[in-house]
């Protein structure tokens, strides 16, 4: 009984392998071959059987565009293999599925050639050609040169094009660029001069505002009233005594004028009594239009000088002021100064500052000072017994969320005749101290890369070592590969159509 069971087991470990190999066997896939272009346009992803002779190859082509690195839905294209003269093509009306078109392509003579793209959209028709081609004459040949072809997949992630597809994605490749010393720094938000005005009383008197919604942050138009200066039970500077005053004088500087007018008419007055009449006149009706423009029975109503928004109220509704003493500050927050004190080390550069970038702390968003059409306004040339540190001063439109009296972080950037490999600052990735990003080895497989970084602007890294100008990186949407690579669970064909 005893053997019979051992019999038993042996027979089905080996039914178990048999059937183990045949699984493997029916599974390994077939040599691929990937073909990778760039446009303008559009980015171009194929794998592709090994081309022979007189055999249909499948050519799953992916195509993205480009900048946004999207799937292209609509569009009519074909495609077209030229070897040594000999060309055959196919078109489709429509993508396979989206993103993906499917061709069969059966070549009739081998040798080298290339595969050129003819996509018809909206915006005319656009060509896309590959690099060259290898057509074989046997299905043996093509395999053994695929399987070489194969990328290494050592320390990389899979990434499928439906993946990035769905993700706010890009790659690019490393620019070389002039890139200087930059001072990093941090600076203060100052509304610029003249796009803030400080609005007083005209006379002594009870502030009594316009309307009970007269808040800070409240927008107001130029001419506005925005409150009345009342003289009410004030005996001395009582603004109605005032105006009663000077329409006193005003009338009867006129009255004089006129009499005295007629009279010098038939000589009866001098012109020089004539000349000291209108003096007196002119400056009776100066003072009585200044104090009628704005006055009323209830007091002299004071108008919004711009337009903009109430800033701040440096008074509440029912106090007592006195003639120039600030009530409001109406601001109109479009141009703003961005205010930086630096440390005396910095002297001898600062002349060769030439642009900045800005990032805000509340939103972590950079712009370039040509974003913000701004310009660097002045920097201190002497320091103070108050503060020892250097003002620059940078002038910006207030096109982003930008609020006076916050913070920003400034990165002043030098003027420098050196040259430097650069990569966006998205595209890092940092583990414990440690910098990295996903060198591109095909659109879908990405290898992580230690690098050494240099100086950063805010936009752009330098990178010292670690990769070549002309590999690719992942520019947006590494931190996803990075998730992908630690689960480890994507497939490797999830979504493709074979």
């Amino acid at each position: 009984m005893k053997n019979s069971i051992f019999f038993i087991t042996i027979i089905t470990f080996f039914l178990i392998g048999c059937n183990s190999n045949t699984v493997k066997t029916e599974n390994q896939e077939k040599p691929k071959i990937q073909i990778t272009a760039y446009s303008d346009n559009f980015e171009l992803y194929a794998e592709a059987d090994p081309f022979v002779t007189g055999k249909a190859s499948n050519l799953l082509s992916h195509f993205s565009h480009l900048p946004s690195f999207k799937a292209l839905e609509t569009g009519i294209m074909t495609v077209s293999l030229n070897v040594n003269g000999k060309v055959i093509s196919q078109t489709l009306d429509k993508p396979t599925r989206k993103g993906i078109y499917s061709f069969d392509l059966t070549p009739q003579t081998e040798g080298s050639g290339n595969i050129v793209f003819e996509i018809k959209t909206e915006k005319g028709v656009l060509v896309l050609q590959t690099s060259e081609i290898t057509v074989y004459s046997t299905e043996q040949e093509a395999n053994e040169a695929a399987k070489k072809a194969v990328k290494s997949k050592t320390n990389t992630t899979v990434f499928t094009k439906e993946q990035t597809w769905k993700l706010d994605f890009a790659s690019e490749l490393p620019k070389v660029e002039p890139f200087g010393q930059v001072i990093k720094t941090t600076a203060r938000i100052q509304s610029a001069q003249g796009d803030e005005i400080i609005v007083s009383a005209k006379a002594n008197g009870t502030v009594i505002f316009a309307a009970n919604n007269i808040l800070e942050g409240k927008n107001v138009s130029m001419g506005n009233v925005l409150f009345t200066i009342s003289d009410n039970g004030l005996t001395n500077n009582n603004i109605s005594v005032q105006y009663a005053e000077a329409k006193n004088n005003y009338e009867k500087a006129k009255s004089d004028y006129e009499r005295v007018k007629e009279l010098a008419k038939d000589k009866i007055m001098s012109e020089k009594e004539l000349l000291n009449a209108r003096n007196i006149f002119d400056n009776a009706r100066v003072v009585y239009e200044n104090l009628n423009k704005n006055f009323s029975t209830s007091g002299q109503k004071v108008s919004c000088p711009i337009s903009g928004f109430i800033k701040q109220i440096f008074v509440k509704n029912g106090s007592f002021v006195e003639a120039g003493q600030p009530v409001f500050t109406i601001s109109q927050n479009k141009t703003l100064i961005i205010s930086a004190e630096l440390q005396q080390k910095y002297t001898t550069i600062l002349g060769s500052i030439i642009s900045a970038n800005i990032r805000t702390l509340w939103d972590n968003k950079t712009y370039t000072l040509g974003e913000l059409n701004g310009k660097l306004l002045s920097f201190g040339k002497a320091t103070n017994n108050d503060n020892y540190l250097i003002p620059v001063n940078l002038q910006i439109d207030n096109k982003g969320s930008f609020i006076p009296g916050g913070f920003v972080e400034v990165y002043l950037k030098t003027m420098t005749n050196s040259q430097a490999l650069t990569i966006p600052c998205e595209a890092l990735l940092e583990e414990q101290g440690i910098f990295f990003v996903y060198v591109q080895i095909t659109p879908e497989l990405f290898e992580k890369r230690e690098v050494k970084t240099g100086a950063t602007d805010g936009l752009r890294t330098e990178i010292l070592s670690g990769i070549a100008q002309n590999e690719r990186i992942i520019s947006k949407g590494a931190i996803m590969v990075k998730l992908a690579q630690a689960t480890g669970t994507l497939d490797a064909h999830s979504g493709h159509v074979h």
